[in-house]
């Protein structure tokens, strides 16, 4: 088998090639031993299987809450709507109490489910790969829903460096 050639290029132009990759956005959720809640927003959420139900996300090795996630058997991984703009924001930079004033209800498994989430997965902890300077972590879903009016919702979008809806233009 031939190896990998070396990149050809710097590590800006490689962020702005997947940037013109539209994603969905997330906050994954879940909850430390102490009790604490701790939410992060992803955009890498990707679907890997309907059996089992299986899905995937990955978080930077170097994330204040790896350990949390890395040790604890279950998440939740809730898909944002564009009216959630300032959760998404919220997750990404807050420091301190990210879940101040962000309406949410415990899970089957006591993982945080965000209110208003155009939909939502709590997922068992199945695995998790180190690849890079991440970690893919493999969710092995046991419940999910979807919002009552999510036909009429639009998805958070992320792409090119910036938030969009779907709203025909």
């Amino acid at each position: 088998m031939k190896l990998a050639s070396p990149p050809n290029f710097d590590s800006a132009t490689l962020r702005r090639a997947l940037g013109q990759f539209a994603t969905g956005v997330t906050v994954v959720t879940t909850r430390a031993p102490s009790g604490q809640l701790i939410g992060i927003t992803a955009s890498s959420f990707n679907s890997v299987s309907l059996d089992p139900p299986l899905v995937l996300w990955s978080l930077a090795t170097r994330s204040a809450s790896m350990p949390v996630f890395r040790g604890n058997s279950h998440y939740v991984i809730n898909i944002l709507s564009h009216s959630q703009l300032d959760i998404c924001q919220r997750f990404a930079t807050l420091k301190g109490d990210r879940f101040a004033g962000v309406p949410h209800a415990a899970g089957d498994t006591g993982m945080p489910v965000l209110e208003g989430a155009l939909a939502w997965f709590e997922c068992h902890n199945r695995s998790r790969y180190e690849e890079g300077d991440h970690v893919i972590f493999v969710g092995e879903v046991e419940r999910c829903g979807i919002h009552p009016d999510a036909a009429s919702m639009t998805p958070l979008v992320y792409h090119a460096g910036a938030f969009h809806d779907l709203t025909p233009r």
